[in-house]
């Protein structure tokens, strides 16, 4: 396994230090530029659009979605332990200044994200059973036709079936499985029993159910934990400023707290800041255009500004919210981290320890449990999905049931399994599946200006 982590370390530290900012920010810009700022731009659009379709019983859409469940479904996968333990091990790693440049990313992914939405809808399909069907592999096999293009969206499967069905899964069941050990004391195989016990329930009773426990699921979480961030904000309000000037501070300066040159600091920091920007909002990653395809929805532009809402609500608000708490009682003032790393301290009970500065020990780490429990089992039955729509393209129907077997093994395994090696392995698949995607979305970026001028007509209305 060490040798294995060593390999996968290696191909990661190219992927991410090198590829993915040049293709994450890249995309980012070139859609922000030819949609002329549509996250600005239709901004307000979003929200009325998400407060428009806001229900909590949404019911049966045909063969899809709503526009709601749609977006909370693609919410449910996005807001996970990227946003608690990745931002954290971000912080850690590339020092506070990593969380700059994620609301980069982010920004500049609420684009990208549209314009995957857009193009999920565009060239979604609607199979006999009147179920649909949509995604990466749909647009990619539109942008590039023949042997090339089947190449690709082949390719795009098999990663993002390694990648969310198996090796994510492994991720948030080990996430789950430390939180509760360090808060219970439950053996953390025992939580990985259950956490597969309640997801084969959902994954057996298909599409339909999903929606159903996400549209719930994800407002009842969301709150809870702006909730208890509140609280310690709050309670540490006069450190608030310091928090907001060590995230800018050292956005450019990291080497004064994470040590080494600047140019290795700031490489590091950066690097962190769009590897785990990435695993927390997905834009350009490809994994939630296979729930906005699903969305039922009058034009592929109404789709593309909610789904823009789901980066926004997952980066500025939640993920966000796990950083200043941390900052704000991990580093700044008398903080344990105020002069870097310190021992005992890792990504993984990080935010149990920075809640226990204001709620206490047990408290904390139960609070904190609670709510990774809540955002990773959500993540889980989200990404499953997403795994099974590109089994179903490989493969047809037929593989579902051995999928979804596979699938259940691994959120086990991924409970008793070491930590590192899951994640490197989760972050290697990841970022192999910007590849196909973003290479796809480039070449239709007519359809994406295309619908994206079609909110002047609908403001006009």
């Amino acid at each position: 396994m060490d040798a294995l982590l060593a390999i996968v370390q290696k191909i990661n530290l190219y992927l991410s230090d090198y590829i993915l900012i040049i293709l994450l920010i890249g995309a980012g810009l070139y859609f922000s530029i030819r949609t002329k700022f549509v996250q600005v731009r239709c901004f307000g659009e979003g929200w009325r659009r998400v407060f428009g379709n806001f229900s909590l019983k949404g019911g049966k859409h045909g063969g899809g979605m709503s526009s709601f469940q749609a977006l909370a479904t693609a919410i449910a996968a996005q807001v996970g332990t990227g946003n608690i333990v990745g931002a954290c091990g971000a912080i850690l790693i590339g020092g506070p200044g990593a969380i700059f440049w994620m609301w980069i990313i982010a920004f500049f992914g609420m684009a990208t994200i549209y314009a995957e939405a857009v193009l999920a809808q565009e060239t979604r399909v609607v199979q006999a059973d009147g179920t649909v069907q949509g995604g990466p592999v749909y647009y990619i096999k539109t942008a590039f036709k023949g042997g090339f293009g089947k190449f690709l969206a082949g390719f795009f499967a098999v990663a993002i079936i390694l990648a969310l069905g198996f090796m994510g899964a492994m991720v948030q069941s080990n996430s789950i499985g430390e939180a509760c050990h360090t808060a219970f004391g439950i053996p953390t195989w025992v939580v990985g029993l259950i956490i597969a016990m309640l997801a084969a329930v959902i994954f057996i009773g298909g599409v339909q159910r999903l929606a159903s426990v996400t549209e719930k699921l994800v407002p009842i979480m969301a709150f809870l934990y702006i909730i208890g961030g509140l609280i310690v904000l709050i309670a540490r309000i006069k450190y608030i400023p310091e928090t907001f000037g060590m995230i800018f501070k050292y956005a450019f300066v990291p080497n004064a707290i994470i040590g080494g040159g600047i140019g290795y600091a700031l490489k590091t920091a950066i690097s962190q800041g769009v590897k785990r920007g990435l695993f927390s909002n997905e834009a350009g990653m490809g994994s939630t255009p296979h729930a906005h395809a699903m969305a039922q929805v009058e034009k592929p532009h109404d789709q593309g500004v909610v789904a823009m809402i789901g980066v926004f609500i997952d980066t500025f608000i939640v993920l966000t919210m796990t950083a200043l708490v941390v900052i704000s009682t991990l580093y700044a003032g008398d903080g344990i981290l105020a002069s870097g790393a310190a021992d005992g301290v890792a990504k993984t009970n990080m935010a149990q320890l920075a809640f226990s500065v204001v709620f206490g020990e047990k408290l904390g780490s139960a609070f904190v449990a609670i709510c990774l429990l809540f955002f990773a089992f959500s993540t889980i039955i989200s990404w499953n999905l997403f795994g099974r729509i590109n089994v179903n393209y490989l493969f047809g129907k037929k593989a579902n049931l051995a999928y979804s077997i596979i699938a259940i093994v691994f959120i086990f395994l991924g409970s008793c399994l070491s930590n590192d090696l899951v994640w490197e392995l989760t972050d290697m698949f990841n970022q192999l599946m910007v590849l196909p995607n973003v290479i796809a979305i480039v070449p239709l970026a007519g359809l994406v200006v295309a619908a994206s001028r079609s909110s002047k007509d609908h403001t006009l209305k």
